[in-house]
């Protein structure tokens, strides 16, 4: 409803894509003043209709917010937004949150630079997904200090439903990566798993009842399973369509590879994973669920 603190909020939206207009829209549904910009005049009508105002620039957006958001698609663009634009236009005391996925490093340095003229900021990666960012129920992993993390909970609660601190500058960018490369590879395993069972002649149903209950289970088989009709509701009920695209998991894949190299973390099933994942989105299956990884094990 309308309280005190959202009434007079002015949010900047930077980055309109499939994630960030419904987070925008949510933004609005909580009465925050939403200044929007993108570079693509569609995203820029949908958002005007959802209610966010359209800014002319990334620099008249920042200049006039409390708040700016970002969402945008790699670590190089949200240097270049913040280093040539954000940084030299906000005002004192603006709260600065990047919600994109980015490499830990980039995530890191461009706190710091921040920070050099006095701004707070925070990595705020999420997690959910196209139908969690419209449905305002995100969860998003923050890095940054506990200042800055306080001042932004109310903002991020209009658009998730889980806010996790996860510890200093890159720290959410770094649960979300490793959160991640498990994903990315237990999927794969899961998929296996299933694939030995069905040419050993176990019936797919009877495999999930058991090792949904044993000492196997994983995300990846009792919320998520990747064969058609067995467990509770998910892509491979829809012939793979929708959910989380498998390019998608190979960003993320190839972001944790990176960090793994700038820390040399041995990481052999995570790499396994990225080298499969890149094999599956290179045969035409990028806009697929990552589930459909179970195809190439037929």
């Amino acid at each position: 409803g309308l309280t005190e603190e959202t009434i007079m909020t002015t949010v900047a939206f930077i980055g309109l894509g499939n994630m960030g207009s419904g987070m925008a829209d949510n933004l609005v549904k909580n009465d925050y003043n939403v200044l929007a910009f993108d570079l693509s005049e569609a995203a820029l009508a949908k958002a005007k209709e959802a209610g966010c105002t359209i800014a002319q620039s990334t620099e008249q957006a920042a200049a006039e917010a409390d708040i700016v958001i970002t969402m945008l698609p790699a670590g190089k663009h949200v240097k270049d937004i913040y280093s040539n634009q954000i940084l030299s236009s906000v005002c004192e005391g603006t709260l600065l949150i990047d919600c994109s996925t980015i490499d830990v490093e980039t995530a890191k340095s461009v706190s710091e630079l921040a920070e050099k003229k006095g701004l707070k900021m925070l990595d705020a990666p999420v997690s959910g997904g196209v139908a969690a960012a419209a449905g305002g129920t995100l969860t998003f992993m923050v890095g940054g200090d506990a200042d800055a993390f306080d001042k932004a909970h109310g903002v991020l609660s209009a658009m998730g439903k889980k806010i996790v601190h996860a510890g200093g500058h890159g720290a959410g960018q770094a649960a979300k990566i490793c959160n991640n490369m498990l994903l990315g590879a237990t999927m794969i395993a899961t998929c296996e798993s299933f694939q030995l069972a069905k040419k050993l002649g176990l019936d797919a149903q009877v495999f999930f009842d058991i090792a949904s209950n044993a000492s196997g289970q994983t995300w990846s088989m009792t919320t998520y399973c990747p064969v058609k009709g067995v467990g509770p509701q998910s892509p491979a009920d829809n012939d793979f369509a929708g959910g989380f695209a498998s390019a998608l998991m190979l960003k993320d894949l190839g972001l944790a590879m990176q960090g793994a190299k700038d820390v040399n973390a041995q990481v052999p099933m995570g790499e396994l994973a990225a080298k499969w994942f890149e094999m599956h989105c290179e045969e035409g299956n990028a806009g697929m669920d990552f589930s459909s990884i179970i195809n190439r094990l037929a």
